[in-house]
């Protein structure tokens, strides 16, 4: 019997994961990327690369990177995350609207499917020291599910998973875009048609993947979907995620599902490019927010930094903050947590003030300082007394101000104070395609199977709505990417 042919357009991790699927389970496969070979990567490129799976404890851990020492043993605690606790997570952040079937899929295959990366050779874990783990009596404590990442982060990754299908001879081919899904007689999908340099094409094929992204980068569809200014958005990642892949699906009947009005977006340098930099990364992302506060333009706060670890909140935020005056707001620490702050606080392209004052911190990032002193002196009073401990919820809370910081709440008393200029970046959009959990198969508006389809990644509507847990992206692209993939050969 003929190998199937299998096309799998997109670029990124659930993509590549798709195709190497695929390759393993006897299919023919061609992975069609609209970005050229340096533009590689899609929004994988542009991330930290980090993973959330369950796990039991230290043994798991060992048993996905065998090579720690004993020396890391004992000095870090990584804890438990049980397949339970990540389900009960998923559900709350999406505020009970996550698709259950999917949810369970991806808890239930989370850790066998980093275990198939790493057998398979497509990619070495290391915990995630610098950035989810604080050190409290002498112990690195990791915390908020998501502990390991892919060495090189979000670049290792995917020059991992490129140079993995090199070795499996899949045939890569860049600055091609699919333009439309192609059928036969009976509605099956058979083929798609390309754009390239040469002009117009078809593809013929067995079964397509589709794992392109969300439409975060096109600036009428985010408008449409998620509402006014968020024109103003910047693009953290690919600037080739422009929701035609999904539109495509849609124009053939393909169901859509998922919270369209919604997307992953963060706390992002102000005056970062309008989208990634490869060189720079996901480093223009300032998520060390519980540690202080944040104001906008007048001063003023408006989220409660400390309402939970900060891997459950720093997808909503990006979204309040462009929801403030000309879109920008204002992470102030003093020395109390200054040492504490994640690395890329400390690269040289950041948007910060350092002041000895708060009148002159104000002063030099543009806050209105009257108003500013005003709600740190508010703040400062309500804090009360007790233990301070950021690797966990410590309760420290704020009283009788609104909003309250119901964690970590420190006043802002030693100097010099720190100040970082924030906008909105988002990552990527919730809406997508409704597909199996089980198979990956598109579903049509009749909730029926399209003969040859399959989705995984951003584009796979129905897991995320409202907010996002760290880590569950990428673990989720690698999932139903591997579903997908060994779907479409067989």
């Amino acid at each position: 019997m003929a190998a199937k042919r299998v096309i799998i357009v997109g670029g990124g991790n659930a993509a590549l994961c798709a195709a190497l699927s695929a390759s393993e389970h006897g299919a023919n496969v061609t992975v069609i990327e609209k970005a050229t070979l340096e533009e590689r990567g899609g929004n994988t490129f542009f991330t930290g690369g980090g993973f959330r799976f369950p796990y039991n404890g230290i043994e798991d851990i060992q048993d996905l990177i065998p090579d720690l020492s004993d020396a890391e043993l004992n000095r870090i605690d990584v804890g438990n995350y049980s397949a339970k606790h990540m389900s009960d997570d998923l559900l709350r952040v999406s505020e009970g609207a996550a698709d259950p079937d999917m949810v369970n899929r991806l808890v239930s295959d989370a850790f066998d499917t980093v275990k198939w990366m790493r057998d398979y050779g497509l990619v070495r874990w290391v915990l995630m020291y610098g950035r989810q783990a604080y050190e409290v009596d002498g112990i690195l404590k990791f915390w908020g599910g998501m502990i390991t990442e892919a060495v090189g982060a979000g670049e290792g990754l995917s020059d991992a998973l490129y140079a993995a299908v090199e070795r499996q001879g899949i045939d890569v081919k860049f600055g091609t875009k699919m333009t439309n899904l192609l059928t036969d007689y009976r509605g099956a999908v058979n083929g798609i048609r390309v754009k390239d340099a040469s002009g117009i094409s078809e593809l013929s094929s067995d079964a397509v993947v589709l794992a392109a992204g969300g439409f975060q980068a096109n600036v009428e569809m985010r408008t449409r979907y998620l509402g006014p200014g968020w024109e103003f958005a910047k693009i953290r990642g690919s600037r080739h995620n422009t929701g035609e892949v999904i539109r495509s699906a849609l124009e053939i009947g393909a169901q859509p599902f998922g919270h369209w009005s919604s997307a992953h977006a963060v706390a992002w340098d102000l005056n970062a490019p309008p989208t990634g930099n490869r060189r720079i990364g996901d480093l223009y992302q300032k998520h060390s927010y519980p540690l202080g506060i944040v104001v906008n333009t007048n001063g003023d706060r408006f989220v409660d930094e400390g309402a939970d670890m900060r891997n459950y909140t720093y997808a909503k935020y990006g979204r309040e903050i462009l929801k403030q005056p000309y879109g920008v707001a204002f992470q102030i620490f003093d020395q109390q947590t200054a040492a504490r702050l994640r690395d890329e606080y400390r690269i040289k392209e950041v948007t910060k003030a350092e002041a000895s004052t708060l009148e002159e911190l104000a002063d030099s990032l543009g806050i209105q300082p009257k108003n500013f002193v005003d709600t740190v002196n508010k703040y400062n009073e309500a804090c009360q007394s007790g233990s301070y401990d950021p690797a966990v919820l410590d309760g420290l809370a704020t009283v009788g101000i609104t909003p309250p910081k119901s964690n970590w709440a420190l006043p802002l008393s030693e100097p010099p104070f720190i100040g970082f200029a924030v906008t909105c970046g988002i990552t990527f959009t919730f809406g997508g395609l409704r597909a199996n959990a089980a198979t990956g198969q598109v579903l049509d508006t009749e909730d029926l199977p399209i003969t040859g389809l399959y989705a995984a990644g951003e584009l796979l509507g129905g897991l995320f709505y409202h907010n996002y847990a760290g880590g569950t992206g990428l673990m989720a692209g690698s999932v139903f990417g591997r579903i997908a993939g060994r779907s479409a050969a067989k």
